[in-house]
């Protein structure tokens, strides 16, 4: 296992449904580099699942023992996954002396630097992987517990509503923002596999990536099906979002989406990675983006120029915006 997981090139290799778990991947490194995105996106996963628990925790006030089977029955339809099973069996399990031992242990959650790294590259290839950003910096913030026990005096929040949501109702609104946030999750690493591909001059097969990301890995999960017939389907799919299965799904769950997230800023619980994928969502749909005052703004104090709506892409402007100075402009550098 610790083989396959360090590089999906070179053996072969199955999961129970006989898929492959282990292929060639490409050339020059592609196979680390497709791992380094899969443990990326298993950042994301993994704290999707923990602002659903804290959401329905702290604004239902569920126990371990009922989150054990919020989190069992969702393990039976389109969140079936290795994560969200074991997170289901890790609320049932009893210390020695009876209690919840999820309840014992400390919030201070470490890293071994993947999702950093897969972060660090999106950054490099100027792809908005925002999520699994949200993942590693959550995993930081928890880290200086001190300091947050010490805030937690001073700084407060908003007062919560003693009548509880309707459960049930409340509860399917996390589930949907859970699946359409991990839809994004797994979109931007794609995104980030797309560009690095583009950049490292890679033929990889996107479709086959999911297949093995199927058996043996942890972020193994039915959803990854969906992936792979997505590209089955549209090998230049440009965007997962963009696919009819995912597509419809986002319609159909967005409501629920944005009622969850709602939920957290009114009752003060963090959900980063619930609200950055929606955000992104928004922004991709989005046909213009504020980005036009922004670079008017950076003319302004720094005349590094601008393109316009009304001339071909490519050409670069500069304003004289106070009257002042000359036509000087900086040249042009992009991330």
């Amino acid at each position: 296992m610790a083989a396959r997981e360090a590089d999906f090139s070179g053996h072969r290799g199955q999961g129970e449904d006989g898929t492959p778990c282990c292929d060639w991947v490409g050339e020059d490194g592609a196979g680390h580099y497709v791992k380094m995105v899969h443990n990326g996106i298993e950042y994301g996963d993994m704290q999707l699942i923990c602002e659903a628990y804290q959401l329905m925790k702290d604004v239902l006030g569920l126990t371990p023992d009922d989150l054990h089977e919020v989190f069992a029955d969702w393990n039976k339809g389109e969140l079936d996954s290795y994560l969200i099973d074991i997170t289901s069996q890790i609320f049932a399990k009893k210390d020695d002396d009876g209690t919840p031992i999820v309840d014992k242990i400390l919030d201070t959650a470490g890293q071994k630097g993947t999702g950093k790294w897969t972060c660090l590259s999106a950054l490099d290839l100027g792809m908005p992987v925002t999520l699994i950003g949200e993942a590693v910096f959550s995993r930081c913030l928890s880290a200086i517990k001190e300091e947050r026990v010490a805030a937690s005096s001073i700084l407060k929040g908003p007062r919560r509503s003693k009548k509880l949501p309707d459960l049930k109702k409340f509860v399917e609104d996390v589930r949907c923002a859970l699946y359409c946030s991990k839809i994004i999750s797994y979109a931007q690493g794609y995104m980030l596999l797309r560009e690095a591909a583009r950049d490292q001059k890679w033929n990889l097969n996107f479709g086959g990536i999911a297949l093995m990301w199927r058996g043996g890995c942890i972020i193994r999960s039915v959803f990854l099906g969906e992936i792979k017939k997505a590209y089955d389907k549209n090998k230049k799919l440009s965007n997962l979002l963009l696919d009819k299965f995912f597509k419809k799904a986002l319609k159909k769950y967005q409501a629920a989406w944005r009622r969850a997230v709602i939920s957290g800023v009114k009752g003060g619980v963090p959900t980063p990675a619930f609200t950055t994928a929606l955000a992104f969502y928004d922004g991709y749909r989005t046909g213009r983006l504020p980005a036009n005052l922004l670079q008017a703004q950076r003319d302004f104090f720094g005349a590094h120029t601008y393109e316009r709506v009304d001339q071909p892409r490519g050409q670069f402007f500069h304003t004289n915006w106070t009257g002042h100075g000359g036509k000087v402009a900086s040249g042009q550098y992009n991330v």
